[in-house]
């Protein structure tokens, strides 16, 4: 009996003196915000302001870059790593737009080229370019007094047309000997195929190129630049004497 009242004597001044210590207040203090809030809407034109290309994020199944869009972008890619300039995707494509033009344009002369047997430009040129400033259609070319036409343009100083005169003169020489038959619907391609003569075809080959550049060119001469040309004519002409 003396026990328990021992033990309840102790519990109640345990209780007590907890409830003498005063209740230490928190010294942490909240601020509260009181600002206003913003609240900001997404844009009616949002799906109108990324609907372009650069912003297509989707991976399309079975479709790869061929290997010339794979060339083009090594060498931007190199471009960027050694430079540092980073080539605009619609300048990239431009260019490779323009390769794929050329590479057409290749493939359509090679077709004309083997399918004709003429070079592009004979093919698409106006046939009034391919004939002399004379009626050489209703003429034949052996009974024109070329040398009298080349004289009278050196004396005027028209040396361009001079050039034209003199490879007529070639054709007219080259077809008096047998060397080739003469028709004036015929391009330089179908002469220098029906020249068996090595050196002479060279020659010849040389004379059609000066001709073509000077004349269709439009490549004005003056005489120091007329007798630089005039010696591959020379040459053309020696050459044909020899065989003869």
């Amino acid at each position: 009996m003396n026990k328990k009242l021992y033990y309840i004597f102790c519990l109640v001044c345990i209780t007590q003196i907890s409830y003498s210590f005063p209740e230490t207040q928190d010294s942490l203090v909240v601020s509260i915000d009181t600002s206003s809030l913003t609240i900001d809407d997404f844009s009616d034109h949002l799906n109108e302001k990324y609907n372009g290309d650069e912003f297509n994020y989707d991976t399309v199944e079975g479709e790869a870059q061929n290997f010339l869009a794979r060339a083009i972008d090594w060498l931007f890619n190199g471009i960027r790593d050694i430079f540092g300039i980073n080539v605009n995707p619609e300048v990239a494509k431009l260019i490779e737009n323009i390769i794929y033009f050329l590479l057409i344009g290749a493939a359509i002369y090679f077709v004309i080229r083997v399918l004709t047997g003429k070079d592009a430009v004979s093919f698409f040129r106006n046939k009034d370019n391919m004939v002399a400033p004379i009626n050489i259609s209703e003429e034949h070319i052996e009974n024109i007094d070329l040398n009298e036409l080349i004289a009278n343009a050196i004396s005027e100083k028209d040396y361009r047309l001079a050039i034209r005169y003199m490879y007529l003169k070639a054709l007219q020489d080259l077809s008096i000997n047998k060397i080739i038959d003469y028709h004036f619907e015929k391009t330089n391609t179908d002469y220098s195929r029906e020249i068996s003569d090595t050196t002479l075809k060279k020659n010849f080959n040389r004379v059609s190129y000066l001709y073509d550049y000077i004349w269709y060119g439009e490549f004005e001469l003056d005489e120091e630049r007329y007798y630089s040309a005039k010696k591959s004519f020379d040459q053309l002409q020696t050459k044909m004497n020899n065989l003869g």
